[in-house]
């Protein structure tokens, strides 16, 4: 059930309906009822994966859960035992713990490897065979709140079907954002009461998601598409354009499934964090990737970089580096090891393809020598003051990171790492630019009056990019008069019905994240 088919619609409306309505206490239950329906839409065989999923997670979580329960009781009755003792029995204790996540852990790693890169990867199992729905998103959700609970920063969950909800909550299973237990429990449970401002700013949410999915992702689809699948024909000038396309398509289709789901939320009183911080503004690759899925960058150097960093075999190398080499060189050594690692796994969790460890491997590339070259930057800086401060060098510095991304990404679109290199190569030798600006753009499968929509549609997301600067956008269209506000839903509404571009049988194509 895609955010953008009418059946979705038709559940989401049927939900709000009765949502309101239900006792507060039990709302959250209803939450897991109609989760559990938008999850049997996607295919039965899924509730086995995510079954397993919230059992092994939700059995070691309480295992871990008493034992943490019982250090607390024995250290705070145990005043006799020296500082030894005590730090021996917390070791103790921490190998008990262990017993319990490690399996989790690797049971449930285990499944997703074993489906999306072993069975599917390698051709064990039919082309016809779909992956669990969100089984990424998840999985890297539910592992997180079980090291949570064996680091002692959360509480584990008690009731089952609260873990349940926690696991499958729907809006999430899509695209994510991948969300922090402690965070998301506060409203997930108890959700506000219904507030007339919240349902309204998310509905106003909703629509402003469909409008960039709708409007420009899936209007772009055709030309990107047709410009990949045929790469001996569409190369040189049509490879650049396929590569500044895709990244409006990208950006328009996961922000704005992003926007359905944070706008869903707060529609249904629940707070969940955002994802993307006007990532197509940064002026640099690392700063980029500080706004663009915010929540994965955070998953990952929480739960990967830094213990990866501070593990003792690392502390080793890093000691011993700085008795071979120097301190220069070890105190880069946890640094760059730790890095390659989360973006190496950052390419595998993206897909099975070498493309994307490429595509991974290669951000990490960049973002290090960035980290090398940054004393000949603020050199540089330092010498030209002013010219960091002006519009045309902070426009260069966007449109590079842009471009540098975007080459990236191509990695993506062809899903080849000498096809992609050979293409990225002929936008500098293969010509044909001449017959793109004379009409070429025009045989891609959309009309000139697709590529005008998407003009506007690209210039109003980017307007609102700039005004939100100074604060959010619906908050002070909230602070208008009624008529005001009124009129803006309606045209965004209108908008949409006319210009979105809609699949067969008005189901649109699938989010491009839901592939991962």
């Amino acid at each position: 059930m895609l955010f953008t088919s009418l059946s979705f619609i038709l559940f989401l409306a049927l939900l709000l309906a009765v949502y309101y309505i239900v006792p507060y206490r039990f709302r959250w239950a209803l939450l897991l009822v109609f989760s559990g329906i938008f999850y049997a839409f996607a295919g039965v065989v899924g509730f086995i994966f995510i079954g397993i999923t919230i059992i092994t997670t939700y059995a070691a979580a309480r295992f871990i859960g008493s034992i943490h329960t019982s250090q607390s009781e024995y250290l705070k009755n145990a005043k006799d035992i020296s500082r030894q003792e005590k730090k021996e029995y917390k070791e103790h204790s921490k190998k008990r713990m262990r017993v319990f996540l490690v399996p989790c852990l690797v049971v449930n790693f285990g499944i997703l490897a074993l489906l999306k890169y072993i069975l599917v990867g390698r051709g064990f199992i039919g082309t016809d065979f779909i992956l669990p729905m969100g089984i990424s998103f998840y999985t890297f959700q539910t592992m997180g709140y079980i090291i949570d609970v064996y680091r002692g920063k959360v509480a584990a969950e008690k009731n089952i079907f609260k873990m349940a909800l926690f696991t499958s909550y729907f809006p999430l299973l899509v695209q994510g954002p991948i969300s922090d237990y402690k965070k998301l429990s506060e409203t997930l449970y108890t959700p506000l009461s219904f507030s007339g401002k919240n349902f309204l700013l998310g509905f106003e949410r909703v629509l402003w998601g469909y409008f960039k999915k709708l409007v420009i992702a899936d209007r772009l689809l055709t030309a990107v598409s047709t410009i990949i699948g045929l790469p001996s024909e569409f190369s040189g000038a049509y490879a650049l354009l396929g590569m500044i396309l895709y990244a409006i398509q990208l950006h328009a289709d996961f922000t704005g499934g992003i926007d359905i789901t944070i706008g869903i939320s707060q529609m249904l009183g629940i707070r969940l964090q955002e994802n993307f911080d006007r990532p197509y503004f940064s002026k640099n690759i690392t700063e980029y990737w500080r706004r663009w899925h915010i929540s994965l960058g955070e998953w990952f150097k929480e739960y990967l970089f830094y213990p990866v960093s501070v593990a003792k075999p690392m502390l080793k190398l890093s000691k011993f580096s700085r008795d071979h080499f120097g301190d220069a060189v070890g105190k880069r050594i946890p640094v760059y090891i730790s890095t390659i690692f989360v973006w190496f796994t950052t390419g595998v969790w993206h897909g099975r393809g070498l493309n994307f460890i490429v595509w991974g491997l290669g951000n990490c590339i960049i973002i290090l020598i960035s980290q090398e070259l940054s004393p000949l930057y603020k050199r540089f800086h330092n010498k030209f003051p002013s010219l960091k401060a002006t519009v045309p060098y902070k426009s260069f510095e966007i449109l590079r990171t842009i471009f540098i991304l975007s080459s990236l990404r191509m990695l993506d679109c062809y899903r080849d790492v000498p096809l992609t290199f050979r293409m990225f190569a002929s936008i500098f030798t293969g010509g044909k630019y001449l017959e793109v600006l004379k009409g070429g753009f025009l045989e891609l499968g959309i009309t000139a009056a697709d590529y005008i929509i998407v003009l506007i549609a690209v210039i109003i997301v980017f307007s609102t990019s700039m005004v939100q600067r100074k604060g959010g956008i619906r908050e002070r269209l909230f602070r208008r008069p009624a008529v005001v506000q009124c009129a803006v839903i309606a045209l965004l509404l209108i908008t949409i019905i006319i210009f979105g571009a809609y699949g067969v049988g008005y189901d649109s194509s699938q989010f491009i994240y839901n592939q991962f």
